[in-house]
């Protein structure tokens, strides 16, 4: 806006008291001051408005204009609240310096004049970026020199004053304008954004973060186009990346509003483009899959293993370990099926991590999908010589599986781990499955050779079960669960489970309830220590005469002798079910 157009506004009865010359300058925005310097605070262009509560004398005024003139603001407007009549010396200043002055009526707030000029000032903004964006929109939609939603992000920030990321439904940044946000926050954001669209919400959706307000925009995959049936929407929220704003939208117009769909419509082709990049990827897995599954030798597995590195890892000279990731994604309503579509594209967002799978993660997914359940072909790099050593030192059980055919085959890697896959994605995805959907991931160990693979599927799958038996929304478990006890235990019928538990628990819960005894906690500590009178004392910091004395009432109250090994098991496993 121009000042000219601040003198044809009646409602805020300004007076101009020289500068009539400089009246088409630009304002691009308003400060209000009484500091006597004030430039650490002005960038240029703005309309400053004082209440003269700097001024002392007539000597005052001329470094204070002096500082406005040096600044390059648009013009100052100062208020009669205070000494009445406009100073004379601050007029002459302002002559002086060819700076545009007013005078402020005192029945007209300051609030007034900054909410106007706020108000022309925005406004201007996104028509600008209004243009702006409709341009960005046939570069990006003729071909990938648009820019990408980093450039759009950059309009935003410096047409808008407005900071963005563009989010996963994990919470990953997938792009944005200046600093980076948080992880932590990125998934918190996440994690509001995907309870809201579940909870049926209109957006944009506005939540406060550590103080911050932003407002959250679904960036829709417009390739899938609408879900009409509830279970395609459930099943969208968790594919669609977000817009997070830092801006409380509450009051914004419908036009602004309108700007920010337009840009998650941007942002929604390169969510397309991405998607279609990731086809080739799919295809391998789905090639290899199906060899592996309908047992082809493993020469061909071999070979088709051959073409996939290059495109999974361009530049390795060497042939992969690769692992075997299993998800499924299960919804109440439909007990006996999983969707398969959704699966994959929630095990491509879990590994696409860089820290869980190193740098340029998007070049090393090959997810392929039945009608259940999602199967990830994870590549991973020939070992250096000195990590081979340490993986051969500590991981000999691992190979036993995938080398013992081979005769001194090289030893595998550690891989990926289920716990580490599942740690901060675990929170925003549980929101988003709400109370009715469950992911379940299992992970196989890291084989060498293709006649490793159907085994490390046969694993991962075995591996997602123990997973599915466990309690929460997303769950995991790793091949190295399936060597123990856990691996039994989810499977027993839990009316099994219960009467098991309550024959050799409840007598000493019923105890501790009347006594405080702590006799389940000591239990727990004497079986951790391989019965160990001496360490069992000292980590409960007991006498071990004490110790002696609760073992004892432990045995008398069950009828059990905890010095002989099938009582301890028994033990064991009933702490573990219960």
């Amino acid at each position: 806006m121009r000042l000219r157009a601040l003198l044809d506004t009646e409602a805020l009865g300004l007076r101009l008291l020289g500068g009539e010359d400089e009246l088409d300058r630009g304002v691009r925005g308003v400060m209000t001051t009484d500091l006597k310097d004030p430039s650490r605070y002005l960038s240029g262009g703005e309309l400053v408005l004082t209440g003269l509560a700097w001024r002392r004398g007539p000597e005052d005024s001329e470094p204070f204009v002096r500082i406005l003139a040096g600044a390059q603001v648009a013009g100052l407007a100062a208020g009669e609240a205070e000494l009445g009549d406009i100073p004379d010396d601050l007029v002459e200043a302002c002559s002086r310096h060819r700076l545009p002055l007013f005078a402020v009526n005192e029945s007209v707030a300051f609030a007034t004049i900054t909410e106007y000029v706020v108000r022309q000032v925005s406004g201007e903004r996104a028509g600008d970026l209004a243009a702006v964006v409709d341009r960005h929109r046939r570069l990006m939609t003729s071909g990938p020199a648009g820019g990408g939603p980093d450039a759009v992000l950059d309009l935003l920030g410096s047409d808008l004053d407005l900071r963005a990321w563009v989010l996963s439904p994990t919470g990953r940044q997938i792009a944005g304008a200046g600093a980076d946000l948080p992880p932590a926050a990125g998934a918190a954001l996440a994690g509001e954004h995907l309870a809201a669209v579940r909870a049926g919400r209109r957006a944009p959706h506005r939540v406060s973060l550590d103080g911050t307000a932003y407002s959250l925009f679904p960036v829709r995959n417009t390739a899938r186009g609408a879900a009409p049936a509830v279970r395609d929407v459930r099943e969208s929220v968790l594919a669609d990346w977000l817009l997070a704003v830092e801006a409380d939208a509450g009051d914004w117009p419908a036009a602004r509003l309108d700007l920010l769909q337009g840009v998650t419509q941007l942002i929604a082709v390169e969510r397309d483009r991405r998607e279609a990049a990731r086809t080739v990827r799919r295809r391998l897995a789905q090639e290899v899959l199906e060899l592996v599954q309908a047992a082809a030798p493993p020469a061909e597995i071999a070979a088709r293993l051959r073409v996939a590195a290059p495109v999974l890892l361009p530049g390795l000279g060497a042939a992969p370990h690769w692992q075997v990731v299993v998800a499924r994604v299960d919804w109440a309503a439909e007990p006996e099926g999983g969707s398969g579509a959704m699966a994959q594209a929630l095990l491509e967002e879990v590994l696409v991590d860089p820290a869980t799978v190193g740098p340029d993660p998007a070049d090393r997914i090959a997810v392929a999908h039945t009608g259940e359940e999602a199967i990830a072909l994870v590549p991973l790099p020939a070992l250096s010589p000195a990590d081979a050593g340490a993986e051969a030192a500590g991981g000999a059980g691992a190979e036993g599986r995938d080398g013992a055919e081979t005769g001194g085959a090289p030893p595998v890697h550690a891989g990926l781990h289920a716990d580490a896959l599942l740690e901060s994605v675990r929170a925003p995805l549980s929101a988003g499955l709400a109370d009715d959907g469950r992911l379940t991931l299992g992970v196989s160990a890291a084989v060498h050779s293709a006649e490793g693979l159907r085994g490390a599927l046969e694993e991962a799958r075995h591996a997602r079960r123990v997973a599915a038996a466990r309690p929460g929304r997303v769950c995991a478990a790793g091949h190295h669960e399936l060597a123990s006890h856990v691996l039994l235990l989810p499977f027993v019928p839990d009316d099994v489970r219960r009467a098991f538990t309550a024959r050799l628990l409840d007598p000493l819960r019923d105890y501790d309830r009347r006594h405080r005894a702590e006799l389940i906690p000591t239990l727990e500590a004497f079986l951790d220590c391989d019965g160990s009178w001496t360490r069992c004392a000292a980590r409960l910091h007991l006498h071990v005469n004490t110790l002696r004395y609760r073992v004892g009432r432990i045995e008398q109250l069950t009828g059990r002798d905890l010095s002989r090994l099938e009582d301890k098991l028994d033990f064991f496993l009933a702490l573990r079910m219960s």
